[in-house]
């Protein structure tokens, strides 16, 4: 009754014996469903792999599609050759391009929540403050010129265009300088 093959004494045999009893019992059931398991994990894992590759490039591409539309608002706005301001119900200066701040003579990090009737000069605020008063009362486009310049410096004759819009009530404003044409067109 003594098998040599069954003396487990030995810690090597026991484990061989281990060893070949396992890979029996996987290749009667266990293998193929572990292999398929296996393949079926891979699988699933390549697919969800490419899926996300597909997510980085739209996702890359919107981001590139962003940053051009980022280009193009910064050209329209913050480089246009007219000045653009953003003011609030009391005209106090939200936003402005560079041609704004250079209008009124200062940086334009400066100039946001300054009160933009501060540079309207003496002899125009009637005729702003009308405008003004005009521009919020309705829900249309409404224009005048008048004189900018503070401290009784005047900086520049200008047409604005102002209206009001979205919910939040801000008064959109383009400043055209029209200094250069009136001196022309004066007989």
């Amino acid at each position: 009754m003594n098998n040599p093959d069954q003396d487990y004494t030995d810690p090597r045999k026991l484990r061989m014996k281990a060893e070949e009893q396992l890979e029996k019992k996987q290749k009667a059931t266990e293998k193929p469903v572990v292999e398929s398991d296996a393949k079926k994990l891979l699988h699933e894992l390549q697919v969800h792999q490419i899926e996300l590759e597909m997510q980085n490039e739209e996702l890359r591409q919107a981001y590139e599609t962003a940053e051009a539309a980022l280009k193009k608002y910064t050209m329209l706005y913050d480089f246009a050759p007219m000045g653009y301001f953003t003011l609030d119900g009391d005209g106090s200066i939200c936003d402005l391009n560079f041609t704004a701040a250079e209008m009124l003579g200062d940086k334009r990090f400066a100039l946001v929540n300054s009160n933009f009737k501060l540079f309207v000069a003496e002899e125009s605020k009637p005729l702003f403050n009308k405008f003004f008063s005009k521009v919020y009362a309705g829900n249309a486009k409404e224009s005048c010129e008048v004189m900018l310049g503070y401290d009784n410096n005047p900086l520049c004759l200008v047409y604005m265009e102002g209206i009001v819009t979205g919910d939040d009530r801000k008064c959109l404003l383009s400043v055209v300088d029209i200094s250069g044409f009136k001196k022309l067109n004066t007989p």
